[in-house]
């Protein structure tokens, strides 16, 4: 079974993984996000480093550390609570809002 899905459409790209723990997750996610980084090398097309952001959903609640540290061009991106995807507003508990 497929752990991981990726949904581009446009400018817009979504990459979205599960995995057994928080740390395998970010391990896993910056694999893909170094094949992303390869990829776009060289097709010679550059990402907005600003505009990727990760968010971590999660229904844990042990208490663990939740931060995760995702990289695109050897830079951190920005790690944020809710998102907005085609209009649609996105937090890490899964709710959502029309806007």
């Amino acid at each position: 079974m497929a752990r991981t899905k990726a949904v581009a459409y446009a400018d817009d790209l979504l990459i979205a993984t599960w995995r057994d723990t928080i740390r395998a997750v970010q391990n896993y996610a910056n694999v893909k996000m170094s094949k992303v980084n390869e990829w776009s090398r060289r097709k010679k097309i550059k990402f907005n480093d600003k505009k990727f952001k990760a968010m971590l959903v999660t229904r844990r609640k042990r208490r663990e550390n939740k931060d995760i540290t995702i990289y695109l061009h050897f830079k951190p991106l920005e790690h944020v609570t809710q998102t907005r995807y085609f209009g649609i507003i996105l937090d890490r508990n899964l709710n959502s809002k029309n806007i």
